[in-house]
């Protein structure tokens, strides 16, 4: 077989790709394939460019690392170690990766061995580049701070609604003009909402009934898109730049929804941290703009999340199993009759849906006392969750599984020996000359090396059932603690457990899905599972301390009978 080659080239910002930089690492990556007799396909060409080496969230590297678990790679080729990643832990994380699956890799400018001086040395490189970027990184920031307190740079990527940038240069503020059409919507939405007395609610309404788009084009108007309307000080004629800063998300934006790109939460700063950058034409006037920040803020303390006067166990914790959209708690006839309704029952412009969901009402009391129940069951019988961490361990694998996977590997193993010793007889009878031999036995040496650390994990099996049985330990710990207070429990108590151990309820025509996480370890017992962002790939999470655990009651709300048994 022979060997499959994959080539990775990467350049940081669109002028280096303008410049044929990128060109150049591909022409030299394929010079070497050429010059070694390696078969080279178009599709094991990967790309990326103007892609930041800070971050490894890079197309092209995703669709290596996906050939690469796919077994369609055996050798990767870069030009030095900064065009794979510039962060040293990232470099380790992806050579690791390359390893556990069996792949070669070779960098042109410094080929990569076992000699403990090139690791010395690819460490001193990583370091170097990781200083070289944040150096980078700290000249552009105070460059653009300078720009900004001379008044010739605009902070902004894309203008506000209502106004539009220069064609020369559309960073520059002298060239800003407004566009009169959208101004117009700027400045009802302001007389509406300051001087009639106007709610967000019955704004985007009346903005829909005049058939006004939104700036995105759509029909439907965003209550948050109006709200940031309100709040863009611009439209007074006054530019400012460091009104935001980001910080790192603290929860999942979504509990029914895959994690995707985590990305950064801005933040609003004071305004007296605000830099005044520039002046352009004015929309509103100051007074109107800081009637609407008083507005806004008096609403804000009415808003109907502050609203806490009914008592519900799941409070922000069910979701619609239709939709997949959240679903808030809503009394009926004063309190007689709560429900559990999704936000996709609500109104278009709440929804941001032109239909309604099909989903059912949940009954707040049956849905709660269906939950506590469970999560009481689940904590007095600890064997279900040891159930479920085993199988997440693997350590529900059948001997004979086991058996067939070593099996296997011995009979590669031995295919590779063979092909090895006849490849030696061809050589020592003159069938192949000795570049071709050398070149072969290279590659089939890699073949059994890769081979070899496979077995070895395979072995390591016996490692992670000792691990097991300390999790399992720390977990009926852990149950046999909580279950001593779960018959006198008060609701504030009852709520801490279930906002601990519960991290969705999916509702969908009756069927009831609660989603459990189980702290492993003492550390995670005070950290909710929503603050550890997994999407559920796995169902242990990375850091191992805490167990992902389904368990689901078909048809338990409508009618109300009684529970079908869990399926975990």
């Amino acid at each position: 077989m022979s060997l499959r080659v994959a080539l990775y080239a990467r350049v940081s910002t669109p002028n280096q790709t303008r410049t044929q930089t990128i060109e150049q690492q591909l022409e030299r990556l394929q010079a070497h394939v050429e010059a070694a007799g390696w078969q080279l396909q178009d599709k094991h060409i990967f790309r990326d460019d103007g892609q930041s080496g800070a971050s490894l969230n890079r197309p092209g590297l995703d669709q290596l690392r996906d050939g690469l678990r796919a077994g369609e790679v055996d050798h990767v080729l870069v030009t030095e170690p900064d065009r794979l990643a510039r962060n040293y832990v990232h470099q380790m994380i992806l050579l690791d990766e390359l390893a556990h699956y069996g792949c070669q890799i070779e960098f042109l400018d410094r080929p990569l061995s076992e000699d403990p001086q090139d690791k010395l040395l690819l460490q001193i490189r990583s370091a170097v580049a990781e200083y070289e970027r944040e150096l980078i990184t700290d000249r552009m920031r105070r460059g653009r701070q300078a720009k900004y307190k001379a008044g010739v740079l605009l902070p902004w990527t894309r203008p506000p609604y209502g106004y539009r940038l220069g064609l020369e240069n559309p960073r520059d503020p002298s060239q800003v003009r407004v566009e009169e059409a959208e101004a117009a919507v700027i400045k009802e939405i302001f007389a509406l909402y300051v001087w009639e007395g106007f709610s967000l609610c019955r704004l985007a309404k009346h903005l829909q009934q005049q058939g006004i788009p939104t700036p995105s084009d759509k029909r439907i108007w965003s209550l948050s898109t109006l709200r940031a309307f309100l709040r863009q000080p611009a439209y007074t004629g006054k530019v400012y730049a460091n009104r935001t800063q980001y910080r790192a998300p603290r929860i999942r934006r979504s509990a029914t929804h895959t994690l995707g790109t985590p990305h950064g939460t801005a933040e609003e700063l004071p305004p007296e941290a605000w830099l005044l950058v520039a002046t352009i034409p004015a929309i509103i006037t100051q007074e109107e703009f800081e009637l609407a920040q008083k507005r806004l803020a008096t609403n804000k303390s009415f808003a109907s999340r502050n609203n806490k006067s009914h008592p519900y166990l799941l409070r922000a914790l069910v979701s619609c199993g239709v939709c997949q959209a959240a679903c808030t708690a809503h009394a009926r006839e004063g309190g007689k009759y709560l429900y559990y309704v999704c936000s996709g029952k609500a109104k278009a412009i709440h929804s941001r849906r032109e239909e309604k969901c099909s989903s059912r009402f949940a009954p707040v009391r049956q849905l709660d006392e269906l939950v506590w129940q469970d999560l009481c069951d689940l904590l007095r019988h600890p064997a279900h969750i040891t159930a479920a961490l085993e199988r997440a361990h693997g350590g529900a694998w059948l001997p004979q599984e086991l058996q067939a996977r070593r099996q296997n590997l011995q009979q590669a193993q031995t295919h590779l020996q063979q092909q090895l010793d006849r490849l030696t007889e061809a050589y020592l009878a003159s069938v192949i000359p000795l570049a071709e031999y050398q070149r072969r036995r290279q590659t089939l040496e890699e073949k059994m090396a890769a081979f070899a650390l496979q077995e070895k994990q395979l072995d390591g099996q016996v490692d992670r059932q000792q691990e097991l049985a300390g999790l399992v330990s720390c977990v009926e710990n852990f149950c046999q603690r909580i279950e001593q207070g779960l018959d006198n429990a008060t609701f504030e108590q009852k709520r801490q457990l279930v906002e601990l151990l519960v991290d969705r309820v999916i509702v969908m025509d009756g069927d009831v899905e609660i989603r459990y996480v189980i702290p492993t370890s003492p550390a995670s017992e005070h950290i909710r599972f929503c603050h550890l962002r997994s999407d559920y790939r796995h169902h242990l999470h990375p850091s191992g301390q805490a167990l992902y655990l389904p368990r689901c009651y078909p048809g338990c709300l409508y009618p109300c009978r009684a529970r079908l048994g869990a399926q975990s």
